[in-house]
């Protein structure tokens, strides 16, 4: 790909591009937008959309810098959603601008750049490394509160204790307990802040018979074997006390078969709670989670429910934001499905109602929803703040590294083309306000995933490009604990094996280099709220530019050696003469003729430079 002069324009969200004067509707907006010097630009207009009347406006030039040419345009926010994109007429003819990139032609209003008004962020995010925590298998703090070998019966199965470190059977892993629980997760507290993580996300703690706790027999309760309530309470004071985040895990779609509203609904069709379900045959025929009769499916046209689980003053969504808990936010479990069943689809109308609830609580909680498919129409500012994006990151990752080829029909061979993880990622990424796209949530892989050492066959190289696009890449980057330390594991249960607590296996040089990127992250403006520009993605190799007023980092990621020796970056602002350190290897060098060498970059690897000055 070698680029031309359209290639250098470029306009986001981030500050480097966009000055708010406000946060309400009615404030006001400076946008500028930049091209190189030499482009054939002679005009560029605004066009915006207030009150659904297009409106376009002349920008005005703002002088060159470099070899960067700008311009600048006012924008009022007369609305809670603001959408505009660029009119450039050029020597060669008019092209369009918006976020999925240059048009011919006039495009649709779906992709242009947004402005958000009145949205209540949580801008912590952003500034956060996330751990995710599978709690039966992190650490054993109390083994007083263990699951006793046949305590119980779960799903006519009686229960297992497994030893720490034994595999997980495959069959069996929602009977099987390790011990692992939020006392656990107390003392490793110093381990975390060691690897500069400063939030957790925890998969469920509440009651119920499963070692998953997706089939949640209580809402109100921590489950005994975590702890119970005061166990709960107890983490929250320790993070407090450390500055770190709590977002948990809960499952509004759906309930466990021993909940008490359930069996309230079997013994009697009468009963209050029988609203809560769709029995099409009482009792023995009802809607649940993916046919699994163990997981009923709520039924929100109950108002009633959507009192007791988000929307009334003391809903079950609530409370547990409240003292001594006060969590930071919540991971709505299979968000992709919540409200939907046959011709009955709520789940707009529950977005909103939840995010309204949550909000209302505390305006800086974090919405996240689980999504394995294309959750950009939750993420225009009224619903989820974000989803874990396995769309728009996780899956074109693991396919360009050739990984992720899971043995369907449909299933591809052959690697991702880079081209076309750009591509996905462009369009993932457009489709969604800036403002939510740096809070989206990264990973590499989660508990219902295989692990990514094992997704890369075991690629220590390929393995360390992946993490470097985790920490560098817009949104939060989330580590699935144990990844740091090298765990493997196909999918469920594999993937949810105990965390190794003898140093003795641990993959000591993989911990130290996402030690080093959680802690490079967090200290780089750049990586935490700048821009991003494509700056090549071809053959083997994606680069990208983060930006912001005082920082630029150019991201080289490369799979395979494809003979690339020198990078072109004058379409990214980069003038010659200019010098850049990368911050992985020590090495310098500075940009020539518009390209920057690639000193020291391996067949397989990546590098961070850092543009000095």
């Amino acid at each position: 790909m070698l680029p031309n002069w359209s290639h250098s324009i470029h306009h986001d969200g981030s500050p480097r591009y966009v000055q708010r004067a406000g946060l309400a509707v009615g404030d006001s907006a400076r946008l500028w937008l930049r091209a190189d010097v030499d482009a054939p630009v002679e005009a560029v207009f605004l066009r915006a959309c207030p009150d659904g009347e297009e409106a376009i406006v002349a920008m005005e030039p703002a002088g060159v810098e470099g070899v960067c040419r700008w311009w600048q345009a006012g924008l009022r926010l007369t609305m809670r959603r603001t959408g505009y994109r660029f009119l450039l007429r050029t020597r060669e003819g008019n092209r369009w601008y918006n976020a999925a990139g240059v048009w011919l032609h006039n495009p649709t209003d779906a992709n242009d750049f947004v402005l958000l008004a009145g949205y209540e962020a949580p801008d912590w995010v952003r500034d956060s490394v996330f751990y995710q925590i599978f709690p039966d298998r992190f650490a054993d703090g109390d083994p007083a509160n263990n699951v006793g070998d046949g305590e119980y019966l779960c799903y006519g199965r009686p229960v297992a204790a497994r030893p720490w470190g034994a595999p997980p059977r495959k069959g069996h892993g929602a009977c099987e307990f390790y011990g692992g629980d939020l006392q656990g997760i107390v003392e490793r507290l110093d381990y975390l802040q060691d690897l500069s993580v400063t939030a957790l996300y925890l998969n469920p703690i509440f009651t119920a018979p499963s070692s998953h706790k997706y089939d949640v027999a209580d809402y109100t309760r921590v489950d005994p074997h975590f702890g119970g309530n005061a166990a709960l309470a107890g983490l929250r004071a320790a993070l407090s006390a450390r500055a770190m985040r709590l977002v948990l895990d809960i499952v509004p779609n759906h309930c466990g078969s021993t909940h008490p509203w359930f069996q309230a609904a079997l013994a009697d069709p009468r009963a209050p709670e029988a609203e809560f379900f769709t029995f099409h045959h009482h009792p023995d025929q009802y809607e649940c989670w993916l046919g699994v009769r163990s997981l009923p499916k709520l039924n929100y046209r109950s108002e009633r429910l959507r009192e007791l689980m988000y929307a009334g003053p003391d809903a079950l969504m609530r409370r547990w934001m409240r003292p001594p808990y006060s969590i930071d936010g919540w991971r709505i479990d299979v968000a992709n499905m919540l409200g939907r069943q046959g011709p009955w689809n709520l789940g707009h109308k529950l977005g909103r109602g939840i995010r309204r609830a949550v909000k209302n609580e505390n305006p800086a909680a974090y919405l996240l929803g689980e999504h394995f498919f294309d959750g950009t129409p939750h993420l225009q500012g009224d619903e989820l703040d974000a989803t874990m994006n396995y769309q728009g990151f996780t899956f074109p990752v693991w396919n360009w590294l050739g990984g992720g080829r899971a043995p369907q029909p449909w299933s591809d061979p052959h690697p991702l083309p880079t081209a076309a993880l750009a591509a996905q990622l462009t369009a993932f990424r457009a489709a969604i306000p800036w403002q939510i796209a740096v809070q989206q949530f990264n990973l590499l892989g989660s508990h219902d995933t295989p692990r990514v050492r094992t997704v890369l066959e075991h690629d220590p190289r390929r393995l360390r490009v992946a993490v470097t696009l985790l920490f560098t890449y817009p949104g939060a980057p989330c580590v699935y604990y144990g990844d740091e330390v090298g765990l493997a594991g196909n999918g469920d249960p594999e993937c949810r094996r105990t965390m190794p607590w003898d140093e003795r296996e641990w993959d000591h040089d993989l911990r130290a280099f996402y030690q080093r990127l959680a802690r490079l992250r967090r200290a780089s403006p750049a990586l935490r709220e700048g821009g991003f520009q494509l700056l090549y993605a071809s053959g083997h190799t994606l680069a990208y530019l983060r930006e912001t007023p005082d920082e630029r980092l150019i991201i080289v990621a490369r799979r395979g050696d494809d003979g690339l020796a020198h990078l072109p970056v004058r379409h990214g602002g980069l003038p010659d003469g200019i010098r850049l350190h990368d911050l992985l290897s020590g090495v310098e060098t500075s940009v020539h003729g518009g390209w920057l060498p690639l000193a020291g970059l391996p067949a397989v690897g990546a590098q961070i430079w850092q543009v000095q000055g």
